[in-house]
């Protein structure tokens, strides 16, 4: 007993520095091309690191591209965001950091989005590693072209999955309440059980109890 209970003990002690030492995945997914007038919409970029170890210096700039397909720069990452000092009215106070320390998450959100926001954006980002010999440099682009809409769409994926969700909710409800009953009426019938054999000895005289008869031998 005593080896059973050292055992799960050090299982216990693995699990715990495991998840200490566990780092959150870096995916890399497409960002979002929709959104809603008036609300926040976090512009996605993502350039995940192979190697966390390295020591990196990472470097963002965000465009604008309008109608002119020319490049404004609306924001940036040097050391530490900012709006860049030239840029234009419209962009001042619209834009927010939305990325993450790591630096690998290099989003920005757009407040208070309006349709005239609606257009194609760039995401620039260079990164600089350093070995202990060398160093290199890494870059990536990601183009969004955003589309601004009244009112948010339908999701059909989201209303399914919702109802999906209730369905298994009444399903699970349901099978935890056929559980509980048959457990009961086992329950219920093994006290019964015990009971009537505690009747059965019980009705037995006392002399017989204390004095059984001898077996019959021939």
């Amino acid at each position: 007993m005593a080896t059973q209970v050292r055992v799960v003990l050090h299982l216990l002690l693995l699990y715990i520095f495991a998840v200490q030492e566990g780092r959150p995945v870096c995916v890399d997914v497409d960002p979002e091309t929709e959104a809603v007038k008036g609300e926040f919409m976090k512009m996605k970029c993502v350039y995940c690191m192979k190697r966390e170890e390295i020591s990196t210096r990472t470097m963002v700039k965000w465009y604008y591209i309008g109608p002119d397909k020319r490049e404004v720069l609306i924001y940036e990452y040097h050391d530490e965001p900012r709006e860049p000092q030239n840029v234009e009215d419209y962009w001042k106070g619209r834009l927010v950091w939305n990325g993450s320390k790591d630096m690998q998450d290099i989003s920005i959100g757009i407040l208070n989005v309006t349709l005239n926001d609606t257009g194609t954006y760039k995401c620039k980002a260079s990164r600089h590693y350093k070995y202990t010999f060398f160093t290199s440099t890494g870059t990536k682009n990601i183009t969004i072209n955003l589309k601004v809409k009244e009112k948010a769409s339908q999701d059909t994926t989201a209303l399914y999955s919702q109802i999906m969700m209730y369905v298994l909710l009444v399903f699970l409800t349901f099978w935890l309440l056929v559980e509980m009953i048959y457990c009961y009426r086992k329950i219920s019938k093994s006290d019964e059980q015990a009971q009537d054999n505690a009747t059965d000895y019980l009705a037995i005289p006392s002399e017989n109890k204390e004095n059984p008869e001898p077996a019959v031998t021939e």
